[in-house]
């Protein structure tokens, strides 16, 4: 394996943890938002703030980490898609910013009006925000992202590939986190609400499995090199997805709670890695390969070295952030 496909795959995999850690944070303003009024949807929306809060700022360490790789691993890509995708990546900062700042202040609202429009825009601003950040991956799947940049504006990410990314990203984050929510739920003793999450975790397992693989009939003609990529090298992966997701479908028809989050996490990750593997070895694709978009050959040594001592410093802290979430003494302090 070269130097430069080396970071690449380092970068993807800040992509991968991004898709699952901070899916599953996003998610969670799909129940939000479906919870109901203000008194039906109180224990939900409790839940919710009691399962994110700990890790939702936490999450973002991926984001950074990918951005960051990604500017200095492979600057003229970087350049190509900031300037060619500048509005579906706006709209996410937007939504990022927005959905943060909501979160934090409708826990001290000064009335209930002002509550409710925290509520709201956190809720909307998570289902939009990884909307678009899937509309900008499908912009980049399909070609649409020249290598000297300034793309159009619009038609690079309004398009059958962009749309369906954007819509599978939102059913994938909301299919974890509504996994998370339920086990967590179950855990704490709330075991009425854990059966409403249930139901509604397995139709958007449901729905969003059914648009993964809808997804592949516009890819054959909209982005072709795509689709000769996940009917091949990455199919493996992309049948895994399935398999995993039906076995989280099946875990939580029989209420098996705590493996059903370690398959909907596959689930999600297979896919987005067979969406990698399957444009391998494009990063821009038809526009620019990984050895071509790649920087200096110091720089590509520094990122390994970092990414090495990000693994012994950072990944351990948040494992056991994780762990801590996910403990009975944790559900219990409500």
């Amino acid at each position: 394996m070269s130097l430069e496909v080396m970071v690449a795959a380092a970068l993807f995999v800040g992509v991968i943890a991004y898709a699952v850690f901070g899916g599953a944070d996003f998610g969670s303003g799909f129940f939000d938002l479906t919870a109901g009024g203000t008194r039906r949807g109180a224990e939900l929306r409790t839940l919710v703030d009691h399962s994110i809060g700990p890790v939702w700022e936490a999450n973002h360490v991926w984001l950074i980490y990918v951005l960051v790789m990604w500017w200095t691993g492979f600057p003229e890509a970087f350049a190509a898609a900031m300037t060619t995708l500048v509005l579906p990546l706006l709209f996410a900062l937007f939504g990022i910013v927005l959905r943060g700042a909501s979160f934090a202040f409708r826990k001290y609202a000064g009335t209930l009006g002002q509550a409710r429009l925290f509520g709201v825009v956190f809720a909307t601003s998570s289902i939009l925000t990884p909307f678009f950040l899937g509309a900008a991956a499908g912009a980049i799947a399909s070609g649409r992202v020249p290598a000297e940049g300034y793309g159009d504006l619009w038609s690079s990410w309004v398009n059958p590939t962009s749309i369906f990314g954007g819509l599978i990203a939102v059913g994938t984050c909301a299919f974890l986190a509504g996994t998370f929510l339920t086990a967590d739920a179950e855990r704490s003793g709330q075991h009425g609400l854990a059966e409403l999450l249930r139901d509604r975790s397995l139709v958007v397992g449901v729905v969003t499995g059914v648009l993964v693989f809808a997804a592949l009939v516009p890819l054959l003609d909209d982005a072709p090199t795509l689709s000769d990529g996940l009917t091949g090298r990455g199919a493996p992966l992309i049948v895994i997805s399935g398999l995993t997701g039906s076995a989280t479908l099946a875990l939580l028809w029989r209420r098996t709670y705590g493996p059903a989050r370690l398959t909907a996490v596959a689930a999600v990750a297979c896919v987005v890695a067979g969406w990698g593997i399957g444009q391998y070895p494009w990063l821009l694709v038809d526009e620019l390969r990984i050895v071509d978009a790649a920087g200096a050959r110091a720089t590509l040594q520094a990122l390994l070295i970092v990414v090495g001592l990000a693994g012994v410093i950072v990944l351990p802290l948040l494992a056991y952030l994780y762990r801590l979430t996910q403990s009975e003494s944790w559900s219990q302090q409500r």
